[in-house]
């Protein structure tokens, strides 16, 4: 083991633990880090680099996720003989790194920088984010097998450009997909296939036109949120009740287009009631050009009572703009997401869209394709139940006695939970207690885009749990009990 050299720019506009990353990344490509050799230890090089514990963390889990490192149980951390890497490329590591942490939802480096310098101690040695995936139970080796075959295999065909919307064979299998497991009704024709969500809310913008008002449940997606405000549409934020997105605010808003999460809403949880839905659908159906954009946020993990089918399940007029992703169910990295376009929209998608290039690859796509079409993604998803499943019993767990203190909800699905403050604390006042016990945890406030509504007042704060381990979840939890009970 070496001293790791690298030189930290805390105003640079990247996060510390990024250049961290990136520099270990670059070591390994070019070499000067070998094969099998091994890298300092966390706390060694938080220290070594004046740096917070789980800012060189996030560095390594990311160097994990991506296959450049091993950790060896009892022994630490080592690069990765070269054929066992699988390059993601430079904009698909990019985009990890982007939902690894968002920005939006991560202190700035300055902070970190300060905090780390400050006292000589980890700003956060616990980090209950929301955005956050567990990627130590990743198949490896079955993703390297299946990659390995494809490339085997090839011929020139699949080194060509491609259906702009995506393979069809990949488009038939998520057709399928989606019909079994959320009840989608659409041909493969309807599908487009993008490099992440992002991109294909800016093709839906292609397609919608400029001149849209779009209502937002609130609190919100904030990414989505910030995508719709460049594209300079109005913006209408529509308070929730415990049901969803009102739909008497929706009215009133005059928006074209409505933006929801019907299945599980991120961030408060909710589950969206089938009367609701009803009323959403009902007010789409009523005049033309009105569509509702669903979102279906992490629906695959649902921990209790049965699968909720989605709103597109319901629509019979062909109003609903399905959208969905393979970054959380997967990898970040991966950035394949897919847009079920209604019919209308299609038409208007082949007369203005269509010489739009594919932004996935082919080879990602087959690899997409074989590693669902073979049953790996269903016993991957069953496998990443089972862990989620266990870690949020460990926090639940770890929480409990503190219900007269808290409400507690959004346990049944997702990856995080919200605790409602009972005694009249604010949500800094809680946030803040916990940062001097070490512990992140994230107000609600931070996923508002207007003015909080009543029933979503500055009491309630999240915990998300994916990222973090049993013993982490167990300490953090302990802090949490020992500063807010």
């Amino acid at each position: 083991m070496k001293d790791l050299t690298i030189t930290l720019h805390p105003h640079s506009g990247k996060h510390l633990y990024e250049q961290i990353y990136l520099h270990i990344k670059n070591e390994i490509r070019k070499g000067k880090l070998l094969q099998g050799e091994r890298l300092p230890s966390t706390r060694y090089l938080a220290e070594f680099l004046q740096v917070s514990r789980s800012t060189v963390e996030l560095a390594y889990e990311q160097l994990l996720s991506e296959g450049y490192i091993e950790a060896r149980p009892y022994r630490g951390y080592f690069v990765c003989p070269a054929e066992e890497l699988y390059d993601f490329g430079e904009e698909g590591c990019q985009a990890g790194m982007d939902n690894r942490a968002k920005i939006d939802d991560m202190p700035s480096d300055a902070d970190i920088w300060k905090a780390g310098e400050g006292e000589g101690k980890p700003a956060f040695q616990y980090d209950f984010s929301p955005n956050t995936i567990d990627m130590s139970a990743f198949p490896y080796a079955t993703w390297k097998k299946i990659t390995k075959n494809i490339l085997v295999d090839a011929n020139s065909e699949i080194f060509a450009s491609g259906s702009p919307k995506g393979d069809y064979i990949l488009r038939e299998t998520i057709a399928h997909y989606l019909h079994i497991s959320r009840g989608v009704n659409c041909r493969p024709e309807q599908i487009i296939i993008g490099a992440g969500n992002d991109y294909l809310l800016m093709l839906l913008e292609k397609i919608l036109g400029r001149h849209v008002k779009i209502a937002m449940e609130n609190p919100t997606y904030r990414r989505a949120y910030r995508i719709f405000d460049s594209f300079a549409y109005r913006i209408s934020p529509i308070a929730m009740d415990r049901s969803g997105m009102s739909a008497k605010g929706l009215r009133a808003s005059e928006a074209d287009v409505a933006y929801v999460m019907p299945s599980h809403q991120y961030p408060t949880g909710i589950v969206m009631p089938i009367g609701r839905r009803m009323e959403l659908l009902k007010w789409a159906g009523e005049k033309d050009g009105r569509y509702l954009i669903e979102d279906d946020y992490d629906s695959e993990f649902r921990f209790r009572g049965k699968p909720v089918p989605s709103l597109q399940a319901s629509d019979r007029l062909g109003k609903v703009i399905y959208i969905g992703t393979f970054s959380k169910s997967i990898a970040p990295a991966i950035r394949i997401g897919y847009m079920v376009l209604p019919l209308p929209l299609l038409r208007i998608y082949e007369e203005k869209c269509s010489f739009y290039s594919t932004t996935v690859s082919r080879i990602d796509q087959r690899i997409l394709n074989e590693f669902i079409g073979k049953g790996h993604f269903e016993r991957h998803l069953n496998r990443m139940r089972k862990i989620y499943r266990e870690k949020q019993d460990e926090l639940l767990d770890g929480l409990k006695g503190m219900e007269k203190f808290f409400a507690v909800s959004g346990e049944n699905a997702g990856l995080h939970i919200l605790l409602q403050d009972k005694r009249g604390r604010s949500e800094e006042e809680l946030t803040d207690a916990a940062a001097k016990a070490g512990v992140r945890v994230y107000g609600l406030s931070e996923f508002c885009v207007g003015e909080i509504a009543p029933q979503w007042k500055a009491d309630t704060v999240i915990l998300g749990y994916a990222s973090l381990n049993k013993e982490q979840i167990r300490e953090g939890a302990k802090r949490l009990r020992s500063v807010w009970a």
